[in-house]
């Protein structure tokens, strides 16, 4: 079978008047099975971000080419969702209004697109908010309008960029836990960006480790803890284990080179 998303030899330098100035990433391949939950982490400027946003067809490569189901990404597709750290929610539509944004692009009729709304809107808990502003929501409530908006088209991939990074601690583990719940029922593909390790050990399938100057794959982490993640895993030795292993990649890779 062939992956779902496929990185094959991506390299994007950011160029001033003509002249290269800075390699966010070099040579990046990697694979994204259908269904996978997979994380990447590193340093700041290893080129994560800009690896997302090629694959959501935000940014050209300078080379090389992202496919998705075996074709080459040109350019944004409803197959691709896409959630920001920002909510990007439109402050003048409510949060049902919010999530029908996209179905009504698509020319579904009105009844239908509120129902697929309303059904999303459930899915994360917002029911009893349907009719507010942005402005009444709290972050947590912004962000899970945001990722109810995204499923509403029902994309086959979601990308997402550090989504909970701007949220309190437990606000972000409650979403990371209802994020693993709507994942383990329709099991889409994700990518998942994050700079916080026990994030990325807790979510994912695979841990994709980055390293920076210029941006490159530095190793993938098998993340073998059973679903659901529950309380109990994040406390586990096995789950300190992983994060210890996932934290020296990043933050000591020398340390994990003599070990």
């Amino acid at each position: 079978m062939s992956p779902k998303i496929s990185f094959k030899d991506v390299s994007r330098v950011f160029e001033v008047s003509g002249r290269p100035v800075f390699t966010a990433l070099d040579r990046l391949s990697l694979d994204i099975d259908d269904g996978e939950f997979i994380t990447v982490v590193g340093p700041s400027g290893c080129g994560k971000s800009t690896a997302m946003n090629i694959a959501a067809g935000l940014l050209p490569p300078s080379s090389g080419r992202v496919l998705v189901d075996g074709v080459e990404v040109r350019g944004p597709g409803p197959e691709r969702g896409v959630i920001f750290q920002q909510y990007a929610l439109f402050p003048w539509l409510t949060v049902r209004e919010n999530v029908e944004f996209g179905l009504r692009l698509t020319g579904m009729p009105k009844a239908e697109r509120r129902k697929v709304a309303d059904h999303f809107i459930d899915l994360v808990n917002l029911g009893h908010f349907a009719d507010s502003l942005p402005k009444m929501l709290s972050g947590g409530m912004k962000q899970r309008c945001a990722i109810a908006r995204a499923y509403a088209v029902n994309p086959k991939i979601l990308l997402m960029d550090e989504p909970f990074g701007a949220l309190d601690a437990l606000t972000r583990v409650q979403l990371q836990d209802q994020l693993l719940q709507t994942w383990s029922r329709d099991r889409r593909t994700v990518m998942f960006i994050t700079h916080d390790v026990d994030e990325a050990v807790y979510l994912a399938n695979r841990v994709v480790v980055m390293a920076a100057r210029p941006g490159r794959l530095d190793r993938i982490i098998p993340v073998d803890l059973p679903y659901p993640r529950t309380e109990e895993i994040r406390l586990s030795p096995e789950f300190a284990a992983l994060r210890n292993e996932v934290w020296r990649a990043v933050y000591h890779p020398r340390l994990q080179q003599s070990a």
